[in-house]
């Protein structure tokens, strides 16, 4: 479902533009929609009214927990389930933030994530997106949400801006706390700059070298690193906000010397912060992150180079729950009972 399509329904139910905003109001910030019963009784239509109880049945159920996975820092990982089955991923961060999902699956199929292993299932509609932001608010305050789950949202960016619209006006999640993730498409610099509530930028960067990028983010639009920076830095003096490059840590990969010293000169002078993403270890999977002494060396040396550096800790670690662990976990254990039920039945 699309808000834009939630919208036409309650406007074919009688709701004015001050009755639709209540109604998005309510549920985008998890609100009871009868709260304050004498109130409704003389501000919304009868027909909306009327209309209430099951609609706000079906918002809930575009997004139910399924299960959740807490954490010793204050985050938790949720494993959300849509209407027709689907599950996605869903993180509860400290200090009032969240990270959602913008698809089933990706479609990048960056070496090192789990989501993109089995390719695109569908994408989400713009109101599943807001119904994790409810669903969320439902267990804890949400201030922050960063578009930075499963899936990529610039391969869903009509979906992904429509949420973002409601989410920084009737959700009221303040503009800079929404922050849209990308590997870099041309369409997101062409759109963001245009829309109505502009959200903060992050870009994967994770390699400096174009070549080795495209071997780790095998189907990301073929830019070239210093190219994707001056979009970024664009983007950054039009709207006030600092962009955030994103880099996850590859022992022997990416963390070389070479690397970093070529950080230092592209971000040089630049309204920018690189995020340190230590890897995430998946089993299967050949990637590990680099030690704790060699991840100080690069945060320290970049820092003393004048390039603001973060280590941005990836929650979910201790449940091996990194992005996509969840959801594969999951339908690899449905897939077992299914075969289990099967050999029970012949």
């Amino acid at each position: 479902m699309r808000v834009e399509h939630l919208r036409e329904r309650l406007r074919s139910i009688g709701a004015g533009p001050d009755h639709e905003r209540r109604v998005l109001r309510q549920w985008a910030q998890a609100l009871p929609q009868d709260g304050g019963r004498r109130a409704i009784a003389s501000f919304l239509p009868q027909a909306l009214r009327k209309e209430l109880p099951a609609l706000a049945a079906e918002l809930a159920g575009l997004a139910r927990l399924k299960s959740q996975y807490p954490a010793d820092d204050g985050s938790a990982r949720l494993l959300v389930e849509l209407a027709d089955g689907q599950t996605v991923e869903s993180v509860l961060l400290p200090r009032g933030g969240l990270c959602v999902s913008t698809q089933v699956g990706c479609a990048v199929g960056c070496v090192f994530c789990m989501s993109g292993r089995g390719g695109l299932v569908r994408q989400l509609g713009s109101a599943e997106i807001v119904a994790q932001v409810a669903l969320a608010r439902s267990l804890r305050p949400v201030r922050k949400v960063v578009f930075m789950g499963m899936g990529e949202p610039s391969h869903n960016l009509d979906n992904a801006l429509e949420a973002i619209e409601l989410l920084g006006t009737e959700g009221a999640i303040g503009h800079k706390s929404l922050v849209f993730s990308t590997v870099g498409d041309a369409r997101v610099f062409e759109r963001l700059p245009l829309c109505r509530v502009k959200p903060a930028l992050a870009l994967s960067l994770h390699s400096t070298d174009a070549a080795k990028r495209a071997s780790l983010l095998p189907r990301a639009p073929r830019i070239a690193p210093a190219e994707l920076i001056a979009e970024g830095e664009r983007y950054a003096r039009a709207t006030g906000y600092p962009i955030q490059y994103q880099w996850t840590l590859l022992d022997g990969v990416n963390d070389g010397d070479d690397e970093f010293d070529a950080v230092a000169e592209l971000l040089a002078g630049k309204y920018a912060m690189l995020n340190l993403i230590a890897c995430n270890p998946v089993a299967g999977l050949e990637w590990r992150s680099p030690s704790v002494e060699r991840i100080t060396a690069i945060l320290c040396g970049l820092n003393a180079r004048g390039v603001l550096t973060c280590l941005r800790h990836s929650a979910g670690q201790a449940v091996d729950g990194g992005c996509g662990q969840l959801r594969a976990r999951s339908l690899g254990s449905r897939s077992a009972a299914d075969a289990h039920s099967t050999r029970v039945d012949r």
